[in-house]
């Protein structure tokens, strides 16, 4: 209560704003073509106008009246009041009638304070001691209305919807990502499989208090902050509604959990919440807080920014909740397996920002606003410190155990498949690698760096590479370099061509899906086809050379003449025989996953080699009797067929012999 003055100078100055009001209203009302904001604010100095006068008038009832006669008013309103404290029911219970009666007495009661304390009144004042008794209904009622409001947010709070509430916890189907070598074709393509929420159901504000208590709720809202009681309003609100949110979030089974917990999560359960985290990231913010700030909107709506202040506070908790998992996941251990899920989170956290921006603004709203965007950042940082990572694992991947038969290294197929995975997040990839110069020595060492053929084919139109094609690129050329390494691993020099014949040969193959061609191009194609024939050739060098040298002319005449010595010439069959069945017994076992290569590469040998074995007897079929023939060149044919099969065989003697 402010210094009272002879003269009540509050009253002139009403009068004052009376009149002024007044000619505003008059000059507003005379003009054609209302703009929107202009009528409201005719709409507005009406409202405030008709207040005034009923002050004014009550001010000067007051003046006037009695202490009997206020006494009278003020018992009267003192027995409505108690009268519902006596009653075990809600007053919004009962009906209509009843409770805007009661809102009714509390405003009578609220008016009749602000003019007993526009008096001036002095403790000696036999009416000082009614505002006394008059403030203590108001409280009374205030702390009815603020149960009142907390019943009612209570009992016609709406439950989570439950067509959001489909998704599917796959954690059943998660695969152990502890290694770079615990991926097959198909287990790969599962564990990475890309999570997604379709638009359309994340855009829907729902109501989560029954919409036919919204007004009542309002009534009560206005009637508190009118009496200035309303902070006890907003923390009743903010608390019910924020317990609301946190009870939301434990239905879709987001669990508060600590940095230290996520650090420590083994990698199948991790990777499962965060499937769930990217679902519920999207729903949450464009349904749950969405309609969480429609319904702060509709109860607050005639009390301006206060609208904005109770959604952040109610949501806040939640929100930094679904953050704090982000973070946690950000920090690290910048572990190769949990880029896809990385991207995942960054991916989802971009899409919502722009939604999140729009919900928390100005001043009440910036904290959150922000710390999304840091954390964004973050996450951008985890996915680029994880690609340094993943290079940095597949060139230091150790080679210990050589691959039996030659095959396809479990290495291989993971970064293969692992690129093709990441082609889905090709934008996103291009934008944060996009800062990381071409010739970082931490993201490419100049042993790994791509050539200028590779690069040919994964250019803008300015001549210029995207980055995720030049990290793709380096990738590969990693692998090619530890491919190498591991091959060395095999005595045998034929294993080795065949070895690396195989994975390259699975690279070229993988490039030419859809995904990966339109990177690495068609160049770094057909030089990879080259490398792998290559190998091929070298392998039917290093494995055949000896044998086809038996089926030739020279040594095996008789010294001093051009006669054939039919002993050499079997020495030669038998070295030739015994040298045959080695490599069929050896390379059986040998491996050639892709049908393909390996009919190709069968096709191949045979024609050098039978035809070699046809050319050879049929030349010297009178020297060599039926006897000595062990193998039919159709039985040795069948025989190179059973080759790279990756099951050892041992021939059986021909029943020629």
């Amino acid at each position: 209560m402010g210094d009272c003055k002879p003269g009540n100078p509050e009253v002139e100055v009403g009068e004052d704003l009376i009149v002024a009001a007044k000619s505003i209203a008059r000059a507003l009302g005379s003009k054609k073509n209302l703009t929107n904001g202009e009528r409201k604010i005719l709409a507005d100095l009406g409202t405030k106008l008709s207040s005034l006068m009923t002050n004014r008038s009550t001010l000067n009832e007051i003046q006037v009246e009695d202490f009997g006669d206020i006494e009278v008013r003020l018992t009267s309103i003192q027995d409505k009041v108690l009268g519902w404290e006596a009653d075990q029911t809600m007053i919004w219970d009962s009906s209509s009638n009843e409770a805007n009666e009661y809102l009714n007495t509390v405003e009578e009661a609220h008016q009749l304070i602000e003019s007993l304390e526009s008096l001036c009144l002095s403790k000696d004042d036999e009416k000082y001691e009614l505002l006394h008794k008059a403030n203590d209904v108001l409280q009374t009622a205030m702390i009815r209305l603020e149960d009142e409001f907390r019943y009612m947010l209570v009992q016609n709070r709406q439950p989570c919807a439950p067509e959001h509430m489909s998704f599917r916890s796959c954690e059943e189907d998660a695969v152990d990502e502890n290694s770079l070598m615990s991926f097959g074709d198909d287990s790969i393509e599962d564990s990475f499989q890309r999570d997604s929420v379709s638009r359309a159901s994340e855009d829907s504000i729902i109501d989560l208090v029954r919409p036919e208590v919204i007004p009542d709720l309002r009534g009560i809202a206005n009637m508190m902050f009118n009496c200035n009681y309303d902070q006890e309003c907003t923390q009743a609100y903010t608390n019910l509604r924020r317990d609301a949110l946190d009870e939301c979030l434990s239905y879709l089974e987001i669990q508060k959990l600590s940095i230290e917990d996520v650090r420590k999560m083994e990698w199948v359960s991790l990777n499962s919440k965060i499937r769930r985290w990217v679902w519920v990231m999207k729903i949450f913010v464009r349904i749950y807080l969405a309609s969480e700030k429609w319904l702060s909107e509709q109860i607050f709506e005639e009390l301006g920014p206060v609208r904005l202040d109770c959604f952040v506070e109610a949501s806040k908790a939640s929100i930094l909740q679904l953050l704090n998992f982000a973070e946690a996941m950000s920090i690290g251990p910048h572990q190769p397996e949990k880029l896809v899920r990385i991207l995942d989170m960054y991916e989802v956290l971009a899409d919502v920002l722009p939604d999140i921006d729009a919900l928390y603004f100005g001043e009440a709203g910036s904290s959150v606003s922000m710390e999304c965007h840091d954390v964004l950042l973050r996450l951008g940082d985890s996915v680029k410190a994880t690609v340094i990572e993943f290079e940095n694992a597949i060139a230091s991947n150790p080679s210990t155990n050589p691959v039996s038969g030659g095959g396809i290294h479990p290495l291989t197929r993971y970064v293969m498949n692992y690129m093709r995975t990441l082609t889905d997040y090709g934008q996103t990839l291009d934008l944060l690698l996009k800062d990381c110069d071409e010739g970082d020595p931490i993201l490419l060492s100049p042993d790994t760096s791509p050539t200028k053929e590779e690069e040919n084919k994964s250019t803008d139109s300015s001549g210029r590479k995207s980055p995720m094609a030049h990290q793709f690129l380096s990738f590969a050329s990693s692998l090619e370099s530890n491919l190498d390494e591991k091959s060395k691993l095999y005595k045998d020099a034929s294993l080795q061509h065949v070895f690396l014949m195989n994975n390259i040969h699975y690279m070229a193959q993988k490039v030419k899906g859809a995904e990966l061609r339109l990177i690495f191009g068609d160049d770094w194609i057909r030089k990879h086809n080259r490398k792998f024939q290559q190998h091929a050739m070298s392998y039917q060098r290093a494995s055949w050379s000896y044998i086809l040298s038996l089926l030739k002319e020279e040594g095996i005449q008789n010294p001093g003449s051009n006669s054939i010595s039919k002993s050499l010439l079997k020495e030669r069959l038998r070295s030739f025989y015994l040298a045959f069945e080695e490599i069929y017994k050896v390379q059986s076992a040998w491996l050639i996953p892709d049908p393909q290569l390996r009919e190709d590469l069968q096709i191949s040998t045979s024609l050098n080699v039978i035809q070699a074995y046809r050319t050879f007897v049929g030349r010297h079929s009178n020297d060599i009797s039926d006897k000595l023939i062990k193998y039919s060149a159709d039985d040795m044919e069948n025989y190179l067929m059973d080759l790279f099969e990756g099951s050892s065989k041992l021939l059986q003697n021909s029943s020629r012999r």
